[in-house]
């Protein structure tokens, strides 16, 4: 699975760390950047990400900024994506049975372990393809096809 990884100014720590334990679970990890530490616009790389996923670049997209929220409304503005910013397991693998997000977006703050396990959830928990939570996904999508 290829999976594309971005964060602004705050996040390079942590995006760092993510990239180098992805690595190790057997993920081809593309670094979409930044990769410095001066202020930057984090919605460009929450584009480049979202955009990257719809193109078929990458499967899965994983954005980080100090709290999250940021990434995941930017993320969210990419037509076709669903982002979700999940600070906990549970929430990681809800988004992708339920929701079918192709799009994680994460806090900085929050424990590099726990971040780990976050990523390790999202990307290992397919989408149920149940009835109804296709019905709701396609009512998004629907609903994003109109305006």
């Amino acid at each position: 699975m290829r999976v594309g990884i971005a964060s602004d100014h705050t996040g390079i720590e942590v995006k760092k760390s993510l990239i180098e334990y992805l690595e190790t679970l057997g993920y081809q990890v593309i670094n979409y950047g930044t990769d410095t530490t001066n202020s930057v616009d984090y919605p460009i790389y929450a584009f480049e990400i979202g955009e990257a996923v719809i193109n078929k670049e990458i499967d899965r997209g994983i954005l980080i900024c100090r709290t999250g929220i940021g990434m995941c409304i930017a993320g969210n503005k990419v037509k076709g994506i669903r982002c979700a910013k999940a600070d906990n397991e549970n929430e990681a693998k809800y988004t992708r049975i339920d929701n079918d997000s192709q799009v994680l977006a994460l806090s900085a703050l929050n424990d590099i372990d726990r971040l780990k396990s976050i990523c390790k959830v999202f990307l290992e928990t397919e989408f149920s393809n149940e009835e109804r939570h296709l019905r709701r996904v396609d009512l998004i999508r629907d609903y994003e096809n109109e305006y």
